[in-house]
């Protein structure tokens, strides 16, 4: 723990800018940042007077960058986290209670002697607190209480995991205060997947808790869910001049539960046709021998949407290994057939019932004006759907490329961001 004033006077006189670059990547966004923790610190002094001294924590957002709808079926990602993320400014408290206040919101107060799944919490900010601490506690570590101030600039709605940063923030707390840092990245990740699909009530997979909490660019094998592979992918960004461009075109995400809900579906179906529960269970060779039975016993769709599985597959493994060798020009291009792919198999781009909207079919056309040939590269981002896009640009486009996507979507839509090395970690 540090005292608040020592802290401040850091930040502002500039000496923990080594610590934010490191963090945030970019240089331009150290100002921004600096600025940041000073005004959540004096937020935190205002909520809670009585402490002196803390602790500042952060779990970032995240991207996919290839395996588009592929870890529900226990199938290999690659994906990053950013340099927007959630912090928390935190006392350590010996009261086993923990008292937390997220930007705006009201405060939220939990005793951690009542663990229990609360119904009436289903959906609510406190239920991912309580499932956090409750499954840290049934894995054998210590918690206990804490006072927090959380902000955070992770964009809500635009596929970077906003709630996958925070249950990620919120285990790497109770890690450093009670643990010593000593719980893993790996198994906090499986502890906000717990929270959010038992205390949350929000089926969800592990990919955005694990690129929130280990960061960098990871590759991860789900073929095990219980145990799954988890490399980090060493690789220049900044060297390959190279910025990740993630654009939200405006699309409403209403009503479209059923089409993300049929994803899963229709590839399970497949899966099941051939005897097993997912399709990674699923010999491709033995798959395209009985398409001829499967499209007709399923469906057309599902037997395309399985089509792009076992593809995808591949092109993780390719863009995973073309990351390792500096291979930039191959990394893009796989990149480039994962975009396809989603648009022309797996079908996630624009909703049959909106077929008059579009926004996102719309964005990547634009996008591939802008690109051309040698200016990056781009694909649905996410879920699909609705919702946002997702580009590697290079630098030297990059001013063009923002002021193009905005004279469509508006000002402030496209977000050129940085791949973070870090996931959730002790700041100070």
């Amino acid at each position: 723990m540090q005292e608040i004033t020592a802290v401040k006077e850091l930040l502002a006189k500039g000496e923990l800018d080594s610590r934010l670059k490191s963090i945030y990547v970019d240089e331009k966004r150290v100002p921004y940042n600096r600025q940041r923790y000073i005004d959540a610190i004096e937020r935190f002094s205002e909520l809670f007077p009585e402490e002196k001294e803390i602790e500042i924590y952060s779990a970032p957002g995240r991207s996919e960058v290839c395996g588009n709808h592929t870890d529900h079926q226990n199938g290999m990602v690659l994906a990053t986290s950013i340099n927007l993320d959630a912090i928390a400014i935190v006392a350590k408290t010996d009261d086993n209670k923990i008292s937390l206040v997220s930007g705006d919101f009201p405060m939220v107060e939990l005793s951690l002697d009542d663990l229990g799944l609360k119904e009436n919490e289903l959906g609510t900010t406190i239920a991912l607190i309580r499932g956090v601490a409750a499954k840290i506690a049934e894995n054998g570590h210590a918690i206990g209480g804490f006072k927090a101030y959380v902000t955070s600039d992770v964009l809500i709605g635009a596929g970077m995991s906003s709630s996958a940063a925070f249950e990620s923030l919120i285990g790497t707390i109770l890690s450093g205060l009670y643990n010593d840092m000593g719980i893993s990245s790996v198994e906090i990740a499986q502890v906000g997947q717990y929270a959010e699909n038992v205390y949350f009530g929000k089926p969800c997979g592990l990919m955005d808790q694990m690129a929130c909490s280990v960061g960098g660019m990871i590759y991860i094998d789900f073929a095990d869910k219980t145990s799954p592979v988890v490399k980090q992918i060493t690789s220049d960004f900044e060297g390959a001049d190279l910025s990740l461009c993630i654009t939200d075109t405006k699309g409403s995400h209403a009503d479209l539960t059923p089409d993300y809900a049929a994803v899963p579906a229709e590839m399970n179906s497949v899966a099941e046709a051939m005897g097993k529960e997912h399709l990674r269970e699923v010999d491709r060779s033995a798959f395209f021998a009985e398409l001829p039975r499967l499209w007709k016993e399923t469906s057309g769709r599902a037997v395309l949407r399985a089509i792009h599985f076992f593809n995808e597959e591949e092109r993780v493994l390719a863009a995973a290994n073309a990351l390792e060798a500096s291979d930039y020009d191959t990394f893009l291009a796989n990149i480039k057939a994962s975009g396809e792919s989603s648009l022309k198999y797996l079908q996630n781009v624009y909703s049959p019932k909106q077929v008059d909207s579009q926004n996102v079919t719309v964005a990547l056309a634009v996008s591939e004006n802008v690109l051309g040939a040698d200016g990056g590269v781009c694909r649905v981002h996410g879920g699909g759907f609705a919702g946002t896009i997702q580009a590697f640009v290079k630098d030297d486009v990059v001013d063009t490329y923002k002021e193009t996507l905005e004279a469509v979507f508006g000002a402030d839509s496209c977000h050129v961001l940085k791949v973070r090395l870090y996931g959730g970690i002790r700041v100070m």
